[in-house]
């Protein structure tokens, strides 16, 4: 059997790669132990982020990430967006920051024991990448409470409910990305109990219960 992470590269393998082998989706899952709702008031005085509303992302500053995107989604939005990571695409990134009508705030790799805190201070998690084969971020940023703005494409499709996790727009579509922004911080409070209901399904004790059952199934 083949494990792949989300039902589209699971497709990929089917499709394109092609194999007689059966292919079953399970996911990473997410340490929901640790991933999950905190307070937020010191981790925003530490790095002198401004009070209001947040967008933002975390993970590498890759060009096939498409993160200028949420610079041109937020222009002209009343809100911070707040970068976490780095990579080679962040000097253009920070460039087009400063050409546009944004807050952004750059604050390169976190410590792991910061980012429940900096999904949690964000009021929507902004992910334009379409090249993801499950995207664990976002499922991390849902279940610290907080809803995603993604493509609809890759992994995002699955995991972006949209109503549920947060809404979607399709891949080119920056009016449909701010839009789904806009959604998102709207509808917050409603997306926050959704991502928050959800969590055992993305947990990592769910992913090793559907491995259990993928290896009975192949042993039978």
């Amino acid at each position: 059997v083949v494990v792949a992470p989300s039902e589209r590269p699971a497709e990929h393998v089917r499709d394109t790669v092609g194999t007689s082998t059966p292919v079953e989706v399970v996911s990473n899952g997410v340490d929901v132990d640790f991933f999950r709702p905190v307070e937020t008031e010191r981790f925003r005085r530490r790095h002198d982020i401004p009070d209001g509303p947040l967008v933002g992302y975390t993970g590498r500053h890759g060009y096939e990430k498409n993160l200028a995107a949420i610079v041109d989604a937020a222009d002209g939005l009343d809100a911070t967006l707040v970068f976490s990571g780095d990579g080679p695409a962040r000097s253009d990134l920070e460039a087009a920051a400063a050409a546009a009508d944004v807050d952004a705030r750059f604050l390169g790799w976190l410590d792991r024991e910061q980012l429940p805190s900096f999904y949690a201070a964000l009021d929507v998690f902004a992910f334009p990448s379409p090249v993801e084969t499950q995207g664990l971020v976002a499922l991390e940023a849902n279940c610290c409470g907080t809803p995603v703005a993604g493509v609809d494409a890759g992994a995002l499709s699955d995991t972006v409910v949209d109503g549920e996790t947060g809404y979607s727009y399709d891949e080119g579509d920056m009016d449909g990305f701010q839009r789904a922004i806009e959604q998102a911080l709207d509808d917050r409070e409603h997306l926050r109990e959704r991502c928050l209901a959800r969590r055992s399904e993305v947990s990592v004790d769910h992913a090793v219960d559907r491995l259990v059952d993928v290896y009975d199934a192949v042993l039978r």
